[in-house]
Parts: structure tokens; C-alpha cells; sequence
């Protein structure tokens, strides 16, 4: 599987990427406006890679077709993951980690972040990842494929910095979700920065100030 992505630069020969991986229903084009606000001058030039999943029929919507990383088969994984579908969109996140490092950005000063659908694919693929990234950020998912994690567990990336935020009363991915999975990646030894907000499954203006700080500390120029 190959993915269609839309790219969005901030200079000239950019020194680090952030991969930003959409939510179900969605496209790379809902996150343009979220990194556009995020202000990395301290950096220097990053690149914005924001891919489109491909267009699948979705078990809990009823077969509808739309814009998927996996499918769902029911309300909050209680009928089990796809796991096939889960593993294929991981091999194609990481054909867009190989290719940032081909284009000369290494993996180590690379982001990879989600939301929602794209959490839980950037969980997925970044734990897993067989080269250091520089983070793994996480909003408004959860954790897939929990049981095998340990196993798989990348020992390059054991270390790897996580951002993870979710919404307070979000209904579509419950709280008790998140915090699941929180401490899921704190078992392993995982270093979890975690924040929590007054709000839905959506993202808001503290979080993205938060999101800006911790992007700051990972993509920092001393950083390796």
C-alpha cells in the first residue's frame, strides 16, 4: 500500500519532519490548519507530511465506505481489532518514515503524531519503529494491538519520548481509554508526558500550546 499525502514546508531544506496521521472519516487536509498554527522557528525548517488512508468499508458505520486506517468492528475494540488492517496501514506509515530518511531527514529528528484513528496507528507504528524517532504523539486514541506490544516493543525506540492528550468527556474514545493506555506505555518503561482537557473528541487551543512545547523539546536542535 502506497499513501497519497499532502505536504506543507516552513522553509527551504527542512532539518526535521512531523508525519500527522488523520482520523477516521477524515483526510491529510484536516490537520494543515493545526500545524499551521504550531510556531517551530526555534527548529528550523520542518516538513508536515500528512497522508490520506485509504478508502475501506467500516464495520461499525454501518459498511460505509470512508477514509480508514483499519476497520472497526464494534464500540470501543469490545469486538475485537483488525488486525490485518491495523498491520498493513503500520507497514505503510513506515514506508513514510523510510522515505523522510531518503530524503535526508533521519529518523531520530522525525515526529510521528495522529489523532484519533492516527493515534492509535502512530502508537502503533512508532513502538514498533526500528529506528530511534524523535517522538510519538498521541491525541484522542488509544493504544492497538495492546497485548502484543511488549513483544514487539522496538528496542530503539524504548526511550522515545510520547505526547498524549485526550478530552476529558470525549465520547467517542472514553477517557478511561487513554488513561489505559497511558499506563500500558508507563509498564513498559515508556517516558509518557500525559494531558487531559475540558473537552470532546476534538483538540483545543491549550492542548496545541502544550503540543508546541513538547515538540520544541524533542525536535530541539542538541537533540540526537
Amino acid at each position: 500500500m502506497t499513501l497519497d499525502t499532502l505536504e506543507l514546508q516552513t522553509g527551504d531544506a527542512p532539518v526535521a519532519s512531523i508525519v500527522v496521521l488523520h482520523g477516521l472519516g477524515a483526510s491529510g487536509d484536516d490537520f494543515v490548519p493545526i500545524a499551521q498554527e504550531l510556531d517551530l522557528r526555534a527548529v528550523g525548517p520542518v516538513r508536515f507530511v500528512f497522508p490520506h488512508a485509504p478508502v475501506r468499508p467500516v464495520t461499525l458505520n454501518g459498511g460505509m465506505a470512508m477514509r480508514a486506517w483499519y476497520d472497526i468492528l464494534g464500540p470501543g475494540g469490545k469486538f475485537g481489532e483488525d488486525e490485518p488492517g491495523l498491520r498493513a496501514s503500520a507497514a505503510a506509515v513506515q514506508a513514510l518514515l523510510d522515505r523522510e530518511a531518503a530524503r535526508g531527514i533521519p529518523p531520530a529528528r522525525t515526529v510521528l503524531m495522529g489523532f484519533s484513528q492516527g493515534c492509535a496507528m502512530a502508537l502503533l507504528t512508532g513502538l514498533r519503529a526500528p529506528q530511534r524517532l524523535a517522538g510519538i504523539a498521541g491525541l484522542s486514541g488509544y493504544l492497538p494491538l495492546a497485548a502484543s506490544t511488549a513483544a514487539e516493543h522496538s528496542a530503539a525506540n524504548r526511550d522515545t519520548p510520547v505526547f498524549l492528550a485526550h478530552g476529558r468527556v470525549d465520547p467517542m474514545v472514553a477517557l478511561a481509554r487513554g488513561t489505559a493506555t497511558r499506563d500500558a506505555l508507563l509498564a513498559l518503561g515508556q517516558p509518557v508526558q500525559w494531558h487531559d482537557y475540558p473537552m470532546a473528541h476534538s483538540v483545543c487551543a491549550e492542548e496545541i500550546t502544550d503540543l508546541n512545547r513538547w515538540l520544541l523539546q524533542v525536535l530541539a536542535p542538541s537533540a540526537p
